[in-house]
Order: C-alpha cells, then structure tokens, then sequence
C-alpha cells in the first residue's frame, strides 16, 4: 500500500475557549506580532497552510459578553494579506463567512491576497442563519436555516466562475507598450440565480494557483454534501481514530458523483496536543490545559447553554445542580446552537452522577479534549498513524496558547514525522494548491 503523506495545518481560534487568556506566556491576540510568529513557526515546520478563524459578533450570556470567550480578532483577509510579506511558502487562510458577503466583492478580495502571496490563498466558507449576527448587517437574519448551504454553493461557484473568466494568458508584457490585455482575453459574467444576479467583467486576472483553495467545516448531512461538491479541504471536528476513518469514508465516498477522486479533497480533523517529557507528565500537561480552557465561569456557561436557566449561584467545582433545565429558554447568543437540549442535559446528568463529576468536572469531560497526548515520540506516532488508517489526511492544529502554542510542536514532534518519512523535508511547491497536491 502506497505510504499517505500527513499535511499539517495550523489555526488561530477566534472566539472560543481554546485560547488560554490567562496564562502567563500568553500574548496579545490582536498584535500583528502575534499572528506573525504563529505564521512563521508554521512556515518554519513545513505547515501547508495558516488557518485564521472568525467571529462576526461578540457572543453573549444572559445579556452581557462572556469576555472569557472574546478574543477581539481582527479581520482576516487584512492580516493576512499582511502575513503574505513576511511569509514566502506558507498558505493563508480565511474564514469568510457566505451569508453576509457578496460573490463578487469577496471574489475581489481573495484573488487579491491570491496575487499578493503569489498563490498561496484558501477560503474557509462559512453560512449562518442566526438573527444574532444578522442583526450587525442591513439584511439582519434573514437567511432560512435550510437555506443556507443553498446560498454557499451559489455563491462559491460564482466565485469560481469570476475567477476563471480570465484566459491562461490574458495578460501580455511588451518592452514598448508596457502590461496590456489582449482583447477578447476577459470573459463576461453573467448569473442569474435563486440568490445572486450579476453580469459585468471580473477586474483581476487569474493568479498562480487559478483560484483560492476552498475550505468547509460543516458536520451536517448536507455540510457534508457541499464538501463533496465544492471544497479542496474539509475541516472536520472528528479527530478520534473511529469517528475519523466514519467521517473519511463517508465524506469521500460522496466525491464519486460528482465526478471527482477521492484525493481531490483532503479531510483535515482540528487537532490539540499536549507534550510531556514522560507520557505521564503529558497527561499531567494535558489536565492542566483543560482545566485553564475551562475555567470556573466558563464551567457555569456552559451549562446554562443548556440548562436555559441561571446557575450563577451554584459552585461550579460543587456537586452538579438538582434543577431540571427550562428548555424554553435560550440564554446564550452567538453561540452554535445545541441540538436536542433536553437529551443533552440528560446525558451530562447521568455521567455526572455515574462518575461523581462536580460542574466544572463534567464540561471538561463532555467538551473535548487534547487529540495527541503523549512524548515527542508518541505524538507523532500517534499522528502517522491516524493518517495511515485512513482516519484522515493530515490535521489543522489548534493552540492553547498566542503566540508561542506552536513552538513545541514544530521544534519537537516535526522533526520525529520527517525522520519517519510522515511529512516532506522541505517546501517542494510555490502554491497552497501544490502543497496539498490538489489538481
């Protein structure tokens, strides 16, 4: 069997928990210098990509922002459009969410950081149908939940579409007349669809990659279809060796009707890690991790994310509450919404009582935890071995801590998967799509 190379990623979260605030070797989440270390020990490691995430409202609890869970991030297509100067092989990746832009305009922007980095730009498409973030925008929520993948698709291929309106060799240089466009070269554009209309002339010529790589994180069935359809990557959430080789059978047996192969797209779970000199103290490291990312209040939230009710006053390293949830209430915003609450809060109910969990103990336990825990040594193998199972093709790592989370890794456990012949010695393209070996 012929060995899978593991690609490797690296994301920057934008308003979650992940990010450990409080840590002392914390920096800043919004200094330029903080996105330009974390980008260059990815370069340095021979990451495929650095993966920026977004957050289009700051998310509430009861009223008032959860500023545990708020990194202030700002927008991602102008920073990385600055990281492209003081990168040179490195992808640079957005998230850019399909509700609340236009095909044409957002088309603009990633052939311009696809032109300013030489080839090197991907799009994590995102949707959403809440009012909440609507509310930000002049539309407001006014997106049908069913229709948002409907609305993505729509769009991406229009984007694609613009971006390939340009002939291979549009663009002429003449020692006399300078850069000129031969004529006929620019195709028009024309749509008329359910969700967008446009007809006119795209304004940048095709870059060189052809066009930006597309990203897509969605879990659901028809998230799942949209990935087969239209994505390079998908950003899975299944980082588990059963639940990965699930979800990559499934997403890749999906590609066939669409007339494409299975290594036409790469399925890359988020990943943790937790190093340690001794598997031991890795798992001492681990626990430690968890219980910063999940600090008291946040213990409280999470569980009045599905409660509906408020817990303030209860201990959250107490014993678990006694009152029944009030599932007509909702009061978090911003937030993904839980799907059946009522079977969720039962469900953490019986495992706390089962395994004596105090609040904070229990969302430690049920909200995940470190993917790759171990040595160096063990880590790696660990990775390799996911990949070779076919649980995945590689995993967009997630660190705990800005801007130094990668340092461990790059300096420790690359080295390990290069000498095991996991991931390539040294960049052998110039594009983000020659890194992931798309067509």
């Amino acid at each position: 069997m012929t060995r899978r190379r593991v690609h490797l990623a690296a994301h920057f979260p934008g308003v979650n928990n992940t990010t450990v605030w409080a840590d002392p070797r914390s920096g800043s989440q919004i200094a330029f210098s903080s996105f330009a270390h974390l980008a260059r020990t990815a370069e340095r490691g021979g990451f495929d990509f650095f993966f920026l995430a977004e957050g289009l409202r700051l998310r509430e609890l009861k009223g008032r922002i959860h500023d545990l869970d708020v990194a202030g991030r700002p927008e991602s297509l102008t920073v990385l459009s600055a990281l492209a100067a003081v990168t040179d092989r490195l992808g640079l990746a957005g998230t850019v969410n399909a509700t609340f832009n236009e095909p044409y305009e957002l088309a603009r922007r990633l052939a311009t950081l696809d032109h300013l980095s030489g080839g090197r730009a991907g799009w994590n498409v995102v949707t959403t149908s809440d009012a909440f973030t609507g509310a930000n925008f002049r539309r407001g929520g006014f997106l049908d939940h069913a229709d948002r993948y409907e609305r993505a698709a729509e769009f991406v291929r229009l984007a694609r579409r613009l971006w390939d309106s340009w002939e291979p060799d549009a663009v002429a240089a003449d020692r006399e007349a300078g850069v000129f466009v031969r004529p006929g070269s620019i195709g028009e554009v024309e749509h008329r669809g359910r969700h967008f209309s446009i007809r006119g002339r795209f304004t940048l010529p095709r870059s060189p990659q052809g066009r930006p790589v597309i990203i897509q994180a969605g879990d659901s069935d028809e998230g799942r279809e949209f990935a087969a359809a239209e994505a390079d990557v998908v950003f899975s959430r299944h980082g588990g060796l059963a639940e990965g080789k699930a979800f990559y059978a499934d997403v890749k047996a999906r590609l066939a009707r669409y007339g494409r192969k299975p290594h036409q797209l790469k399925i890359m779970p988020a990943a943790t890690y937790a190093l340690g000199d001794t598997e031991a103290e890795a798992a001492e490291n681990a626990a430690v991790i968890r219980r910063q990312q999940v600090s008291p209040q946040t213990a409280i939230a999470f569980l009045e994310q599905v409660w509906g009710r408020d817990l303030s006053g209860h201990d959250p390293d107490g014993p678990f509450p006694a009152v029944e949830p009030d599932l007509s209430s909702d009061l978090s915003q911003g937030r993904v919404a839980i799907k059946d609450r009522a079977g969720v809060a039962a469900r953490w109910r019986a495992l706390a009582e089962e395994k004596k969990l105090s609040i904070r103990e229990l969302v430690i336990e049920v909200t995940g935890r470190q993917t790759f825990v171990g040595t160096p040594q063990s880590v790696a193998r660990q990775i390799d071995e996911h990949v070779q199972a076919g649980a995945a093709d590689g995993f967009i790592l997630v660190p705990h801590l800005t801007p130094g989370g990668l340092d461990d890794f790059v300096d420790r456990v690359v080295p390990l998967l290069r000498e095991r012949g996991a991931v390539r010695a040294g960049y052998t393209g110039t594009t983000l799509r020659e890194h992931l070996e798309l067509e």
